[in-house]
């Protein structure tokens, strides 16, 4: 399967691209945990169903140490064991986050506090902005049909 498009060889989305790569390599600066940023990502991107962006963020968290179970388990991380509860509230901001559009309610007052009790305001804004970023570049990579397998760790780095 090929891509669509190559949005850096276009003139006017590759300098946005500069833009957008910026503000995420920002993100990954954050004090939030990588290990939750990458969780969120996971999850966002699954929901998406974004292949690059799923395929991208399960090695780049099993790069930095992040057990393969824990990954295996973010699609149903309801019923799994393994999160902490900071990273259930993140995962519950990131799926209400994301599913605005489905006709769900949104982010309900209970989730935002749950998350509000895990995280500081820096934290907390930076888990809103990563949901919204992910959300975006899972957007233009589901139009694009950017095929997933492919990803080498630290290519967007």
């Amino acid at each position: 399967m090929d891509a669509r498009l190559n949005y850096f060889a276009a003139p006017t989305a590759g300098k946005a691209l500069k833009y957008v790569m910026a503000a995420g390599r920002e993100l990954k600066g954050s004090p939030l945990p990588a290990r939750t940023q990458e969780l969120v990502s996971l999850r966002v991107s699954q929901i998406n169903g974004c292949a690059v962006c799923i395929d991208m963020h399960t090695k780049e968290a099993a790069t930095a140490g992040e057990e393969q179970v824990r990954l295996h388990l973010v699609a149903a991380w309801r019923e799994a064991t393994v999160f902490t509860p900071a990273e259930r509230a993140a995962l519950a901001l990131a799926e209400r986050g994301t599913r605005v559009a489905d006709g769900a309610e949104g982010v309900s007052d209970e989730v935002w506090a749950e998350a509000a009790r895990h995280y500081d305001e820096d934290q907390l804004a930076t888990l809103v902005m990563l949901i919204a970023f992910m959300n975006m570049a899972n957007r233009l990579n589901a139009i694009a049909r950017q095929p997933g397998g492919d990803y080498q760790v630290g290519s967007f780095h």
